[in-house]
């Protein structure tokens, strides 16, 4: 049985709520903004530190991979011992690691330091959110939500910015060491203002088969997506058989395996790492696969564009970061009106408004991309991007929560959460791939076409795709090999339409999937307004009638 969740508390709202809000605010921003600081920087990264281009899609991939996988255990651990003290260790982590990843000489180091930024964001995410849902009630949590989902918007946008600021004025470092002093204020808020707050129900003990089956599983997926372009999807060129499908496969039956475990626990009585049961409320189900979607075509295009505009356009990495700021004043802009739209039209048409922007704005970007492309067409495309984010993103929590118990919510924000955060590294893993892909195979066959000889051709071909185009620029400024960089451009532009209109592809079908969401009535505002003023009017009144 569902708990009304617009009915008041059993115990009095904490007094220092909406400041639990900022700080709660302050710590997603930081975790947000650092899943997509370095994007803009990549280009940067990859000539210092010599990455190459799987290198880069692991250094993205592996964040959104390790949060993926470990929502659904630490949302749990913090129901079970205390969501404030969930979040502060995690953010300790998050800042220790931020440190390390700024100080990294090599790729190797670097992708480990993000692993370990994953495990903290980890934290950070469930505590945060289920905090949310366990201090405010009513119209109070639908406004928390709404900054919730409109902080993970925007800082998602407001990421690039940074990045290529720092990357520019300062060092790539500094993407990660602007972390540690915000992290620190985070932490002191944590401990002044952020209450207590756990689930004294649930079972105790964790779902360690759980634990391992979930994370290993999606793991090896995403090794399997990143690693097709190096491995091949069934032979590698020396004619062995290519680990990719292997590790697919594997990855599949684990995920299979997972949801057989959680069912024959769940029927014995024991402690699962995440209701499944969950999955049968229909907002739920269908909005945590909407987010999935929507986060995959996010995500693989904040990945994919810097590249583009960088390698291909000619664009600085500040000047990067000034073309994406527009989709974070997009989002910005719009979420100030969100909550009136939802009181007016409710939280799925909301949801179903800002997904279509998306679409549209995205689309139209694929559609119109070229190397002659002004800069203020794309900034215009980004606008009305940001805008749909900053409707749907921010609505689509409240939406999926809005028939989940409160006593459960732990549970749920972790396992929508999940979604989200899988759906990021899906993100980059397919939509980098497709890009690197197609770079190099119009690369090749437009070189091909310009009577280039296989021997000078293939050499071309390896250096632009291993640097996921950083190439490109040095080649063009070679007056020996201008044409060839020329070509390359021009096909990394070509790539991108592809890729691009990929993600408007994905974010229409996460679109499409919120037509099966059941009708959430808008609360009517001003009803509740009256409502809660009559107990006064009572009370004013009652010493006039003696």
């Amino acid at each position: 049985m569902n708990v009304d969740k617009t009915t008041a508390p059993a115990r009095p709202a904490p007094a220092h709520r909406w400041w639990a809000l900022a700080a709660v605010a302050l710590g997603v921003s930081l975790i947000i903004m650092d899943a997509t600081v370095v994007n803009v920087a990549l280009p940067v990264v990859i000539e210092d530190i010599g990455l190459s281009a799987t290198e880069a899609e692991w250094m993205n991939a592996v964040y959104s991979l390790l949060f993926a996988a470990l929502l659904l255990t630490l949302g749990r651990v913090g129901d079970l011992y205390g969501r404030r003290r969930l979040f502060a260790l995690g953010m300790t982590i998050f800042v220790l690691a931020s440190l390390a990843a700024g100080a990294a000489g090599s790729g190797a180091l670097l992708i480990a330091a993000r692993l370990v930024q994953g495990i903290g964001a980890a934290m950070i995410l469930p505590a945060t959110l289920s905090t949310l849902n366990a201090i405010f009630v009513g119209r109070e949590r639908a406004i928390a939500f709404a900054v919730w989902g409109s902080t993970i918007g925007g800082m998602a946008a407001v990421g690039p910015l940074v990045g290529g600021w720092l990357t520019t004025d300062v060092s790539w470092r500094w993407a990660f060491w602007l972390s540690v002093p915000v992290g620190i204020a985070v932490l002191a808020g944590i401990l002044t203002v952020v209450p207590e707050t756990r689930d004294e129900s649930t079972e105790r003990g964790l779902d360690w088969a759980g634990v391992l089956l979930s994370a290993v599983g999606m793991g090896a997926i995403v090794f399997a997506l990143i690693e097709s372009r190096t491995y091949g999807w069934w032979r590698q060129g020396s004619g062995t058989l290519s680990p990719v499908p292997v590790a697919l496969t594997a990855g599949v039956a684990l995920m299979v395996g997972f949801v057989l475990v959680q069912r024959r626990r769940r029927r014995t009585g024991k402690v699962v790492l995440v209701d499944l049961s969950l999955l049968g409320v229909r907002s739920f189900r269908f909005g945590s696969i909407a987010a999935l979607i929507v986060a995959l075509g996010e995500f693989g295009l904040i990945f994919t564009l810097p590249l583009l505009l960088q390698n291909a356009l000619g664009y600085s990495a500040l000047g990067t970061g000034w073309l994406i700021v527009s989709l974070a004043i997009g989002t910005f802009l719009v979420s100030g009106a969100t909550p009136e739209l939802t009181a007016r039209l409710g939280g799925r048409a909301v949801v179903r408004i800002g997904l279509a922007l998306e679409a549209v704005a995205v689309g139209g970007l694929a559609l119109t991309l070229s190397q002659g492309l002004s800069g203020w067409v794309i900034a215009a495309w980004l606008f009305g991007y940001g805008a749909g984010v900053g409707m749907a993103t921010a609505q689509l929590t409240s939406v999926i929560l809005a028939e989940i118990p409160v006593a459960e919510s732990g549970q749920a924000s972790g396992l929508q959460s999940t979604f989200r955060q899988l759906g990021s590294a899906l993100g980059v893993a397919v939509l980098g791939t497709l890009l690197l892909t197609s770079l190099g195979t119009t690369t090749s066959s437009r070189l091909a076409d310009a009577g280039v000889p296989a021997a000078q051709r293939e050499p071309v071909v390896h250096a632009v795709t291993s640097s996921a185009g950083s190439a490109i620029p040095g080649l063009q400024a070679d007056p020996a090999t201008a044409t060839a960089g020329d070509t390359a451009a021009a096909a990394l532009v070509h790539a991108s339409k592809v890729t691009t209109g990929g993600a408007a592809i994905v974010i229409a079908v996460g679109l499409a999937a919120t037509w099966a969401l059941p009708y959430v009535p808008p609360t009517p505002r001003g009803a509740a307004a009256e409502a809660a003023r009559e107990p006064r009017r009572r009370r004013r009144a009652q010493p006039m009638s003696r």
